[in-house]
């Protein structure tokens, strides 16, 4: 092994950016970190190395500006290895916890290799992190830059789409797999895909062996500005970067846009019995919230530790990592997990206008991104309607909490329910935000999938190892008569309406929808609704099943590209009650299932009347007149259609008491409605029918 020492005779001038940055004649290393007594640099020939080829210690006098270390190494370059060592006070109590023995990731490092090398000396071998050339031949590909209004939101996981034998594509639970996947993306008709975390995350345990419950969802976060190796298909240190600019290039050609989801309120390094890779061993009370007794750590995440975002510092790194991404990456949005974290001080307490949220949105290179708030954390913050402005959607829980209790069968939904479906206004309108500010969702991969919300009363996670103790036992569910699996056919049938009840409601939906991969065909997790260690078939993509449900499947592409190709239902702006301009008719109205006065406080059902929109929502002037007739009670309900109704000539788009071909008409031209103008609609049931205005 070979120590030397920088020498100033040799050195650039380059102070920043952080991290390790290429230049002509070798790459300048530069960290932060205000209490490092010293600071070392450690170089690796391979990935497979468990002892640094060479040491190279950073010059107090020369190497230090102000509190950032840097380091011009010569003849280095792009695909180099590396880890940080940083002495200085091992005092808890002050909140420091350097470890002159420890082997640190940078916290800007651009890609990981390797994974946790087993250690019989004490000393962590965390994955060594990669010097890399951003160069990319994006031929011209720029951010989409789709209207959020026009967005209908696919989440899914990186890995879970294609790792399941029956995907049958080349390269299984990769980027790379997900190319081979497009075409059923298109075909279904979503316009984004909301990753789930793709920022390094551990693969192995801390000592090299496997974890006993695996991070599979990736909440784990390692390393911000590096995508993770574990979903690379070359092993070549640094190949992952190109897979996964692959992956954003292919999926813009196909017209879709790519939303990352962002985990900035916690790390893998855990509380105070944590490991030490990374931030801890830099400046542990500057990366992370303490308590007064600066040995322990705030916890508002659930995860151990809560990072430190609204510190300057802090702060400062999380904007970088955002440009990273949606400059090198042509990333077009995010999705804050656990958000509100963001909205605490340095203390914890929740501010008004917080820094953060605040730069994020005001950030001019973000400035065409989508950015989505998770509007809670685990401390019991609860933002939804009140986070940030009108740059920022959110998740809206209370949407996927009434439109599960109304379709559940829960009395005194109807008016909780007209809200939700005309864009949440009592949420978002007092503070100046549009309908799709709202990100409307029945399930999300957080809890049970539609199918198994349909078919399970009760969590069943033993699978999870925990004596199913974890995950939520609220899920606002029900199984119909059988807990899980039936070949009881009408309870089976009644389960796929439901499924297109809830489908329909959200597509229909003012707002923008969100759709978890696998709802379209019923996929399940056996009623496990905190997958989260499940790297296996319980959360895998089961692709057999796109065949299996056609036609739900069917459906839910019919409903897709109504709303794509229908203003009515994805308006910009919130619906008044009140004619639009020029206009005979409001621009929606609510009728009981007889065409009277709506019973808000005890009815089940309802008739939901849409006028086609303005020029501002509708400059092309394409809205149809839309008609819901929607049915939740346990028995069936006539409906008689009220007066305004009878002027249209309305035909069926989806009846979800009937089964293919009739439950969906692609082109909006299903049969009539009798002439009468009265229908009966079976127990909890849902139609749409539309009318050229």
């Amino acid at each position: 092994m070979l120590m030397r020492h920088s020498h100033p005779e040799l050195q650039f001038t380059h102070i920043l950016p952080y991290g390790a940055v290429i230049h002509e004649r070798g790459v300048q290393f530069v960290v932060f970190s205000r209490h490092a007594t010293q600071m070392r640099l450690l170089l690796y020939d391979r990935v497979e190395d468990r002892e640094p080829a060479e040491i190279i210690e950073f010059d107090r006098d020369s190497d230090r500006w102000g509190d950032i270390w840097s380091v011009f190494v010569s003849g280095v370059g792009a695909g180099q290895l590396y880890h940080l060592q940083a002495d200085g006070p091992f005092e808890p109590s002050q909140g420091h916890r350097f470890d002159g023995k420890a082997r640190l990731i940078d916290p800007y490092a651009k890609a990981l290799a390797g994974c946790f090398q087993p250690s019989d000396d004490g000393v962590l071998r965390p994955p060594k992190c990669v010097v890399v050339d951003d160069h990319f031949d994006w031929e011209g590909d720029r951010h989409i830059r789709r209207d959020f209004s026009e967005s209908v939101i696919y989440e899914m996981h990186v890995k879970g789409f294609t790792a399941s034998p029956t995907s049958r594509v080349q390269h299984p639970g990769s980027y790379l797999g997900v190319i081979e996947k497009i075409p059923y993306l298109k075909e279904l008709g979503v316009t984004a895909v909301e990753l789930m975390p793709v920022h390094e995350f551990p693969i192995l345990g801390f000592h090299g062996q496997p974890a006993e419950r695996p991070n599979y969802w990736g909440y784990d976060p390692m390393a911000f500005f590096a995508p993770h190796r574990g979903y690379g298909v070359d092993s070549a240190p640094g190949s992952q970067v190109i897979e996964f600019k692959q992956m954003v290039k292919a999926l813009h050609e196909a017209g879709i846009e790519v939303i990352l989801d962002v985990v900035f309120n916690h790390t893998c390094e855990g509380n105070e019995r944590g490991p030490t890779l990374s931030f801890k061993g830099l400046e542990n009370s500057v990366y992370y919230m303490l308590e007064q007794d600066k040995s322990h750590y705030k916890n508002y995440s659930g995860c151990g530790n809560t990072i430190n975002g609204n510190h300057p510092i802090v702060r400062e790194m999380i904007f970088h990592c955002l440009r990273h991404w949606v400059h090198n990456y042509h990333i077009d949005g995010f999705r804050f997990d656990l958000a509100s974290i963001l909205s605490r001080d340095r203390n914890g307490h929740l501010v008004p206008s917080p820094p953060l949220v605040e730069t994020i949105g005001e950030d001019p290179l973000l400035a065409d991104t989508k950015i989505i708030a998770e509007a809670w954390d685990a401390a019991g913050a609860y933002q939804v309607g009140s986070f940030g402005d009108h740059r920022w959607a959110e998740w809206n829980g209370r949407y996927r909490d009434d439109v599960r209790r109304f379709w559940r069968g829960d009395v005194g939904l109807l008016g909780a329910m007209a809200t939700r479906m005309s864009g949440s206004s009592d949420l978002y309108e007092h503070g100046g935000r549009p309908p799709y500010c709202s990100i409307n969702f029945v399930t999300s991969h957080d809890g049970f999938t539609l199918n198994d919300m349909v078919s399970y009363r009760d969590k069943h996670n033993f699978a999870n190892g925990e004596e199913n103790r974890d995950g939520d036992n609220n899920n606002l569910s029900e199984n119909y008569g059988v807990e899980g699996p039936t070949n009881r056919r009408l309870i089976d049938e009644l389960r796929l309406r439901q499924i297109k009840n809830q489908l329909a409601t959200l597509l229909l939906s003012q707002g923008v929808p969100m759709i978890v991969a696998g709802d379209e065909i019923r996929r399940t997790q056996r009623g496990n609704n905190n997958a989260y260690c499940q790297d296996n078939d319980i959360s895998w993509f089961d692709w057999r099943l796109a065949k299996k449900n056609a036609e739900l499947l069917r459906f839910a592409r019919t409903l897709i590209h109504f709303r794509r190709h229908q203003p009515t239902v994805r308006r910009r702006t919130y619906l008044t009650g009140a004619p639009a301009h020029g206009d005979r008719f409001p621009d929606v109205s609510w009728y009981s299932p007889v065409g009277t006065a709506v019973d808000w406080q005890h009815d089940q059902a309802m008739i939901c009347l849409l006028m086609p929109p303005s020029k501002e929502d509708d400059p092309e002037g394409t809205g149809r007149a839309v008609m819901f007739l929607m049915n939740s009670s346990p028995f069936g309900r006539e409906f008689i259609l009220p007066p305004v109704a009878k002027e249209y000539e309305w035909k069926l788009l989806v009846d979800t008491a009937e089964r293919q071909p009739f439950d969906a008409y692609p082109d909006g031209d299903g049969p009539p409605l009798p002439a009468s103008g009265r229908l009966t609609l079976p127990d909890r049931s849902f139609c749409c029918y539309v009318a050229d205005h």
